[in-house]
């Protein structure tokens, strides 16, 4: 049998792991790994150039390339998910901020359609009565899919401007931070009690915060599709099958649902979407 070889952009995490070190291998399918770090610096190939045949995606990025008519199709593997609260932050050396004060403010985050953002932006609506439309958004770098154009209320940060600086120099109110945060003191999490916040969330919605998924060109074959399906699964399992890692539609059903949800309601999309309607 002939091993079909697929251009791969995916990540180092301990749930993919035994998939990139050869302990979940298929004698069918050869997945060649590109060398990017952080796979998320690549977004815009996968969704711009099809460069990759399967790829790591944002889930925001790849409903937005849905929506732009992108020839990609999910699998059901989550390889970053977490909680999002604690990465909203402000430099409490300023002064109290509460998530109320937010409206006629100025939020840095890297892009406006980062998913961290999309789902902080959710969460300040739906917890806090923050209209996000009320805020404004700096941001330093434009949406992965190009037919995307920011709102009105979103403004780019001025050439070579750094946010943490930014957000120290009071030029920015908050900041939507990546998971390796600022460590500087002053910069604080925003919401109070970040992580009760976030068990709050879940066990009010059903959900987690879905970060990245995996994706293939639909001119991957079905075949093929459901063997990498398979290396993925085993591969999440081998990691201990983590909590924020779920495998399978329906343990993703309630997750997806939620991030269209959102996604929808903050205009990324111009449509609700199925869960199934991501799939092949």
């Amino acid at each position: 049998m002939s091993t079909l070889s697929l251009k791969t952009l995916l990540g180092d995490y301990p749930v993919t792991a035994a998939l990139k070190n050869g302990a979940v291998r298929s004698p069918s399918v050869q997945l060649d790994f590109a060398d990017v770090k952080p796979p998320s610096s690549a977004f815009k190939r996968v969704v711009r150039d099809l460069e990759f045949d399967v790829a790591e995606l944002a889930i925001t990025t790849f409903l937005m390339a849905k929506a732009a008519g992108k020839p990609l199709s999910l699998l059901p593997a989550v390889v970053l998910g977490r909680m999002q609260h604690a990465l909203l932050v402000h430099n409490a050396e300023r002064g109290p901020l509460a998530p109320s004060d937010l409206p006629g403010k100025r939020v840095g985050v890297r892009s406006y359609s980062v998913t961290t953002g999309m789902w902080l932006r959710g969460i300040l609506a739906e917890d806090h009565g923050v209209d996000g439309d009320r805020i404004t958004w700096v941001t330093f770098k434009e949406a992965h899919v190009a037919e995307f154009r920011d709102p009105p209320n979103v403004e780019r940060a001025p050439h070579g401007k750094d946010l943490t600086a930014m957000l120290l120099a009071g030029e920015i109110d908050a900041a939507i931070v990546r998971d390796d945060k600022p460590t500087d003191p002053r910069i604080r999490p925003l919401i109070p009690e970040p992580e009760a916040a976030a068990r709050a969330w879940r066990a009010r919605t059903g959900a987690i915060q879905i970060n990245h998924m995996v994706a293939v060109k639909d001119t991957v074959s079905d075949q093929a599709a459901a063997e990498i399906s398979r290396m993925l699964e085993a591969s999440i399992r081998a990691a201990g099958s983590p909590d924020l890692n779920p495998y399978g539609i329906e343990a993703n059903r309630r997750n997806l649902e939620v991030a269209i949800d959102y996604v929808y309601r903050q205009r990324l999309i111009p449509q609700r979407y199925t869960v199934e309607e991501l799939f092949r």
